[in-house]
């Protein structure tokens, strides 16, 4: 069996170092404060930057390659502490600040960088806040305010340990889902748990989506071969397909899933196709099969759909991304076989309102941004 056969599902605790056990005496801080206040000295801001490797225009690359016409253009990628610059406007104001930090020996006693690990799966909310669920925490990428966010704790004084599926949920609030918990979480705008919903009902829920129209939560149960369909609540109100491997309606291992245009999207991993449903559950066609060629899927995950009802789906096996029209008909793969735009292990998609597509590049520890140029 190929190396690279390993788990569908693959959920790894980050380690970060602890703060440095030893710091500054009350008395110095207190000198400190009162030095900083004198100078006038800022707490530093920073920019979120897309890209931590920028490049030239002249460099960009594009899918697919000329002379075709460019469909998409590489953007950026999102890795966590490296995406944020200090804004050099507020430099000058901490310069003196920075000073007496290396005078009291500060200078290098902070925690290690907030990097991703394991990303699965994210949405962009609508305040443009990108949201990556990761290894044992969701990570917050804040354009506006120029900061990165770690939210770890799920409900009450139980901390993630495997979050996957991620989703929008009513009145902005933010739905994860746990693997390994078996729970569905709540949580508001900064991360404050707010309550739970899926005990015992849930095997092992991996893929998240919302119908907001209908105030629906759809919920792939991977081990239960099953989508449960939830009401805002937090309710069970119906359950979709069952395990089998021929057909529709019949369930393999499913993971990712999508909601748009009254449709489900579900990536039926282990029978290496996507199926659909309409909003009341009933199946309404599957694409893929199992193949060597550029359209064939073997192990897809994450499924997204883009304004023009253009379907992608992230084949995990061969790390790239496989479009389909409308019709079904495949028009090409997006990645490139190294350099920029490379994935490993390919897992959630997701666009935002610029229309640009997001790929969590799970074994690269990243989500790599792709823009639609539009066209079919």
């Amino acid at each position: 069996m190929s190396s690279r056969l390993i788990p569908i599902l693959d959920s790894i605790d980050a380690v970060r170092a602890p703060p440095h056990p030893t710091g500054p005496s009350p008395l110095w801080l207190a000198l400190l404060l009162a030095l900083l206040l004198l100078t006038g000295c800022a707490e530093p801001k920073y920019l979120m930057r897309l890209d931590t490797e920028p490049r030239l225009e002249k460099d960009a690359q594009v899918w697919p390659a000329a002379p075709e016409t460019a469909r998409y253009r590489y953007v950026g990628q999102l890795k966590g502490d490296d995406n944020f610059v200090l804004d050099e406007t507020s430099s000058k104001s901490s310069a003196a600040r920075d000073f007496f930090y290396w005078l009291i020996g500060l200078v290098g006693m902070g925690e290690e960088k907030v990097m991703l690990v394991r990303p699965q799966s994210g949405f962009v909310d609508n305040t443009g806040r990108v949201l990556v669920t990761d290894a044992g925490k969701v990570m917050v990428f804040d354009q506006a305010a120029g900061k990165l966010q770690e939210w770890r704790i799920a409900y009450g004084d139980t901390d993630f340990v495997a979050p996957i599926g991620i989703a929008q949920g009513a009145d902005g609030q933010t739905l994860v889902a746990d693997a390994e918990l078996g729970r569905v979480f709540r949580l508001d705008r900064d991360g404050k748990p707010l309550g739970e919903f899926g005990t015992g009902e849930l095997l092992r829920p991996t893929g998240l989506a919302r119908d907001a129209q209908r105030g629906r939560v759809y919920v792939s149960d991977t081990a239960a071969h099953e989508i449960k369909v939830f009401d805002d609540s937090g309710k069970l109100l119906q359950t979709i397909g069952q395990r089998g491997n021929v057909a529709e309606n019949e369930l393999n291992f499913p993971t990712h899933i999508a909601f748009a245009a009254d449709k489900l999207y579900v990536s039926d991993t282990m029978n290496a196709r996507v199926q659909t449903f309409d909003a009341g559950g009933a199946p309404t066609g599957s694409l893929g099969q199992r193949g060597l060629y550029f359209g064939n899927m073997v192990r897809p995950k994450g499924v997204t759909l883009d304004g023009e009802s253009n379907l992608y789906v992230a084949e995990s096996l061969y790390d790239y991304v496989l479009i389909y029209n409308r019709r079904g008909e495949f028009l090409m793969p997006l990645g490139a076989s190294q350099g920029v735009g490379k994935l490993y292990q390919p897992a959630g998609l997701w666009f935002d309102r610029q229309g640009r597509l997001y790929v969590a590049d799970m074994y690269n520890g990243r989500v790599v941004i792709f823009q639609f140029l539009g066209g079919s």
